[in-house]
């Protein structure tokens, strides 16, 4: 009986293994997402180890939770989220991130399960999902409230999900459009459009109307002194975070 010829074309793996290279750089054209991330996940730990009574000192202290980051990217949550001991399902509806995440995920060593979906796909498709991953994509999405409404039909019974975007008002503009995209060059051109970011009042009210219940909000500052981000209880002028519960 002969041996089935390999379908793999190693062309292309390496190819993916760049782009993943590039994702996980900390100095190349992700790095801002680089120094973000202490800052999310410091925050996404905390809500998470808070809501379903984890230690964050133990060795798998999210073992048992079904975690959805969506708008995953290269996996540069869904990886911690993974470590930490969740099941973890990664979904983003750029397709080409999906393989990139994949290398990334399987040179880690980790399982974690990538698709190129939506969350109104997630949702229709019945997944449930302890906690959800919501970071830097609602300001990205034509109707914001269908998609949070989806993001509760995703969520079980209190389910917890963690929510970022960006505030509308002029120093928005200046920090994250003017700064971010035309003076540091940390975005390309056109990534946001201020006109679609959303105040802290209004994604709670959001969040409220898609049914959930919003428990808790942080800005998320830099600082040009340090070059690092940190949260704060009272300045939510650019960034910020929230937590809600499904009840």
């Amino acid at each position: 009986m002969t041996a089935m010829a390999s379908t793999i074309d190693q062309g292309e793996i390496e190819k993916f293994q760049a782009m993943a290279a590039e994702w996980w750089d900390p100095n190349g054209k992700f790095k801002p997402l680089h120094m973000l991330n202490p800052c999310r996940l410091d925050y996404i730990t905390s809500q998470i180890a808070a809501e379903f009574d984890r230690d964050l000192s133990g060795e798998k202290p999210f073992e048992g939770l079904r975690i959805l980051d969506i708008g995953c990217g290269g996996g540069l949550l869904s990886e911690p989220m993974a470590r930490l001991g969740a099941e973890v399902v990664g979904a983003d509806a750029a397709e080409r991130n999906i393989p990139v995440a994949k290398v990334h995920a399987e040179e880690q060593g980790l399982q974690i399960d990538y698709r190129h979906t939506t969350a109104e796909a997630l949702a229709e498709a019945g997944e449930q999902f302890d906690a959800i991953l919501n970071m830097e994509v609602v300001e990205h999405v034509a109707d914001p409230l269908a998609y949070l409404t989806a993001c509760h039909a995703l969520l079980k019974p209190g389910g917890l999900m963690t929510c970022s975007t960006i505030n509308r008002n002029p120093k928005s503009y200046v920090m994250a459009i003017v700064g971010a995209e035309y003076v540091m060059r940390w975005l390309p051109k056109g990534t946001h459009e201020w006109s679609k970011f959303i105040t802290p009042d209004e994604l709670y009210d959001l969040l409220t109307k898609a049914g959930l219940d919003p428990v808790d909000r942080k800005g998320v500052v830099f600082n040009p002194v340090s070059w690092s981000w940190s949260l704060s209880s009272r300045d939510l002028s650019v960034n910020y975070v929230t937590a809600s519960i499904r009840r």
